[in-house]
């Protein structure tokens, strides 16, 4: 599953962060040139500033990974 998202501030990117930790699943960030670890904060900081995609493997419930990335915006 993938959605995209704008990464504006070093509080979102940390706020990313923080619910990435949480999530029972792995959860990734990409851009057109580099895919990272959401739970890497120094990565999501480099991030800051451009648009990038949440993405989390295909057996992840929809509804709970949209409610993930809603909050992340």
């Amino acid at each position: 599953m993938v959605r995209e998202i704008d990464i504006k501030s070093k509080e979102q990117a940390e706020k990313i962060n923080q619910l990435a930790c949480r999530a029972p699943y792995e959860v990734w960030v990409s851009t057109d040139t580099v895919m990272l670890d959401a739970r890497s904060l120094l990565g999501l900081l480099a991030l800051v500033g451009q648009k990038a995609h949440v993405v989390a493997e295909d057996d992840v419930n929809p509804i709970a990974f949209g409610k993930l990335v809603s909050k992340m915006k």
